[in-house]
């Protein structure tokens, strides 16, 4: 048996098969002539107009549907952001220490240099972002922008208060630096109140803000969007040349979504929020003075973080011996330095894999132990 707890994929067990396929088989005859064409560079304009919708509601925010465009997945918005504005001699951003292992291979392979700035309970730490962009105005560098998961952050789950966000918008306007905003997260929500995303709280047109569909719906359908002030989009989708996502796919998640977004929602949130329960029992059953471990509000993951005698090296061929998958600090980040740290997605295993897996996990964990 495979424990899997390596991915952040949805929940497959109440995904809407039945719903879907009679959306499509009603929304496919009516797209016959788009179908035949190319999507062109802002997408199927239903998608947009409910995403469109989705930020209204969430965040009070009117965007025109013209103001944004799909794409393949965030992870395809965030590599057109970095082209548009990577480009010429030392580009540099700034962005959290630990972060989406997709992002900072990105980054990296687009030969960009990133500075890290060291999280805590709240997220990003604004006072250290402070001081990173005063020491580079120092050195007569400046980071082409500032990338932020501010909501329910990848790895660390951590949330951004609303003084905080503030707090880095202030920053950014001091040292004329552009904000993107990932959210891809937002919408995965367990409990409290939805902090406000950062473009909803300042108009400032250097703001690039990130969605996606993949966290609420399915990764596998490819959804996700971008909106920014009209230069700055015009800029971004010089990068697109791709001729425009996928009309069949966005057409038909319009089509189911119309009319039960938060209601599909709600509903997904209520089956991860137990397995987020689940897999918090099991790690506090099972602790002992092993690990610590987050414990998100939000979205897909659960941070650990181990007791300075657990060998990580060791953990790492023992968990793989006995077929349990997870991802290692190191992967996260932006330096690649190994740091005594996991990450676990509970999105995807059923609750007694979560359960039996996370007990084996607690085994080799202290089979790990240098003492």
């Amino acid at each position: 048996m495979i424990y899997d707890f390596a991915t952040g994929n949805t929940n497959p067990e109440n995904f809407p098969a039945d719903e879907l396929a009679a959306a499509a088989a009603d929304v496919i005859p009516k797209i016959v002539v788009e179908l035949n064409r190319y999507p062109g560079k802002f997408g199927h304009l239903g998608l947009r107009k409910l995403m469109a919708q989705r930020e209204f509601d969430r965040e009070g925010v009117t965007l025109d549907p013209d103001q944004i465009i799909l794409t393949h997945g965030s992870m395809q918005a965030i590599t057109m952001v970095a082209d548009a504005l990577c480009q010429g001699d030392d580009p540099l951003i700034v962005m959290e220490e630990h972060c989406y292992p997709g992002s900072i291979n990105a980054f990296r392979s687009m030969g960009i240099d990133m500075v890290g700035i060291p999280l805590d309970d709240k997220g990003m730490r604004v006072d250290l972002l402070g001081e990173a962009l005063a020491d580079l105005d120092r050195q007569g560098r400046k980071p082409r922008f500032i990338y932020t998961l501010a909501t329910y952050q990848n790895p660390t789950g951590t949330v951004m208060p609303r003084e905080r966000r503030l707090e880095l918008i202030a920053l950014a306007r001091k040292y004329d630096c552009i904000v993107v905003e990932d959210n891809c997260y937002g919408d995965v929500h367990f409990e409290g109140e939805k902090p406000p995303a950062l473009y909803a709280l300042d108009d400032d047109p250097r703001h690039i803000y990130i969605c996606s569909l993949s966290k609420v719906f399915a990764p596998g359908v490819r959804l996700g969007y971008l909106t920014a002030a009209p230069a700055m989009l015009e800029q971004i989708l010089a990068k697109r040349h791709d001729a425009g996502p996928n009309t069949m796919a966005a057409a038909i998640t319009e089509a189911y979504l119309k009319d039960r977004l938060w209601d599909h929602i709600e509903t997904a949130n209520e089956a991860l929020k137990k397995k987020r329960d689940a897999m918090l029992a099991t790690l506090a059953e099972h602790s002992g003075n092993l690990y610590s471990f987050s414990h998100p509000v939000g979205g897909l993951f659960i941070w650990l973080e181990m007791a300075d005698d657990i060998d990580m090296d060791r953990l790492l061929v023992i968990a793989e011996e006995r077929q349990v998958k997870f991802l290692a600090g190191g992967s996260f980040n932006v330096r690649g330095e190994k740091g005594p740290y996991l990450r676990l997605a509970f999105g995807f295993p059923p609750v007694e894999e979560i359960e039996a897996g996370v007990a084996k996990l607690a085994a080799c964990i202290r089979d790990a132990r240098r003492s």
